[in-house]
């Protein structure tokens, strides 16, 4: 493996500390990269938090989180990894604990550490306890800020969030994270694209014939039905996650291999979306919310019986159609999908090549199908390249489809660090590459928003789907009027 550039100790601020995300995401993270060395010693996490407990009890909490997640249990790192970690009840919105988290920071060794604070919270909090921060001169040269999705819930409030974090954050020190991006076939993606010259050449619309997108979860809202009902599908995951993926799909080469390069290409491709608005959204959209199973399966509930609001027009599941209006793309439809309650936990994006324009085989010989790039985020991190090949044995040709197939987990025997693992130390380092710049997030919010305002405007609900399918019929139509199907991995 490669090495990685040593860190220096740094202290690392988790706002939400005793929430699901520290505990579930942050914290495991944070303890695999401890075991693999890369967390010097003299390092300090601090949890803040509203519920008044002490430095034992949370220690106490995330030795449960790291022994649920890790099997951890009595082990010697896990003793050394809690002894960094202290407590401080803190009111975000009041003024009890701001006093404590000055103390802290100033007890650090060393006045030239990184402060990295993380706002594992609601974001109606982020403008909170950024100006906390600022207004208490808790903030130097080297403070960044890490924060979550949602970033809004339109544009006018992305705005708003970013105008806040802005007057205590400089933008090169704010890190907008979607875990996504931090997941190493992302990462692999733009190297498939720009370390081959078997790639790139044929990256264009004269040879690619379309491009799916596919984020499926099994799930139901599970604890989130309180945030999920006033979000939707769209908001949670396409406005972030599908639109990022897209963007590392159809972005052209970057001049180098920086930050802000690659972030001025994305934001090149989320300003030439075809727009989708009042005017087309019922021929490019899709949206669906989940009902109980058919033949009914205990525990599984329909959506509005699970956030318990009948008549709720929250979708769970969203297709669409859009493309990307420039030369080279020009005319390849992007199709994208997401939902919950689906038959597979899946994330996979699929570049379709063009069929050959002429077929040299007898008809008994088979069909030739057009070949596919499979780049597969989860659960199996790969990339399969499915491929036409002659049926090995006697008797005739015989034609058969198979994939050239790079599991990673296969193909370097290696642990793959999870997404947060990455950008966590990212953010330690400065390296701001797998984060979204603020224009980028408002230009997102500025194509979805007519969809909002269209779906607002219209009276039909949300199609219903059976929990364990594909979502609405409706969606399957979506792209079999083209002529084209949703990929199935028969593989």
């Amino acid at each position: 493996m490669t090495p990685q550039a040593a860190l220096s100790p740094f202290d690392l601020v988790i706002f939400g500390g005793t929430g699901d995300l520290a505990l579930r995401k942050l914290l495991p993270a944070l303890f695999h990269r401890f075991v693999e060395g890369q967390i010097p010693a003299g390092t300090r996490v601090l949890g803040i938090a509203r519920d008044v407990i002490g430095d034992d009890e949370w220690r106490a909490r995330a030795q449960a989180a790291l022994e649920r997640a890790d099997g951890a249990a009595g082990t010697d790192a896990l003793d050394r990894f809690l002894r960094l970690l202290s407590y401080c009840a803190l009111d975000i919105e009041g003024v009890a604990g701001w006093d404590e988290l000055a103390r802290w920071l100033a007890a650090g060794e060393g006045g030239d550490r990184v402060r990295v604070f993380y706002l594992a919270t609601s974001p109606a909090l982020f403008a909170a306890a950024c100006d906390g921060l600022r207004s208490r001169g808790l903030i130097d040269e080297r403070s960044r800020v890490v924060i979550e999705k949602p970033i809004g819930r339109d544009l006018a409030t992305a705005r708003e969030i970013n105008a806040a974090i802005g007057r205590a954050f400089e933008e090169r020190n704010t890190f907008r994270i979607d875990h996504y991006l931090g997941k190493e076939t992302v990462q692999n993606l733009i190297v498939l694209r720009f370390g081959n010259a078997l790639f790139e050449p044929l990256w264009r619309a004269e040879h690619i014939d379309h491009v799916q997108i596919t984020v499926a979860e099994t799930i139901g809202v599970e604890q989130r039905g309180a945030y999920y009902d006033g979000a939707g599908a769209l908001r949670d995951m396409v406005q972030n996650h599908l639109l990022q993926l897209l963007c590392l799909v159809a972005m052209e080469p970057p001049a180098t291999f920086d930050a802000d390069a690659i972030r001025d290409e994305k934001l090149k491709v989320l300003h030439s979306l075809a727009p989708i608005d009042a005017g087309n959204v019922a021929q490019r959209t899709v949206r669906g919310q989940y009902r109980e199973s058919v033949p009914p399966v205990p525990g599984v509930r329909a959506y509005a019986d699970e956030v318990g609001k009948r008549g709720t027009r929250t979708e769970t599941f969203v297709a669409l159609k859009t493309e990307v209006r420039n030369w080279r793309w020009a005319g390849v439809p992007f199709y994208l999908r997401t939902g919950k309650r689906l038959p597979e936990r899946v994330s996979e994006i699929v570049i379709t090549f063009r069929a050959v324009p002429h077929s040299i085989f007898d008809a008994s010989a088979g069909t030739l199908s057009p070949n596919k790039l499979v780049v597969r985020l989860q659960p199996d991190e790969g990339i399969k390249l499915w491929l036409m090949i002659k049926s090995p044995g006697p008797g005739g040709l015989r034609l058969r489809r198979v994939p050239l197939d790079m599991s990673f987990a296969s193909a370097f025997g290696v642990r793959q660090p999870e997404a947060y693992e990455r950008l966590l130390l990212d953010v330690v380092r400065g390296n701001p590459m797998l984060f979204m710049r603020r224009d980028e997030v408002e230009a997102a919010w500025q194509w979805i928003d007519p969809i909002l305002a269209a779906w607002d405007a219209d009276d039909d609900a949300p199609k219903s789907y059976p929990s364990g399918t594909w979502g609405p019929s409706a969606a399957i139509a979506l792209i079999e009027r083209d002529g084209r199907t949703w990929h199935e991995d028969a593989g």
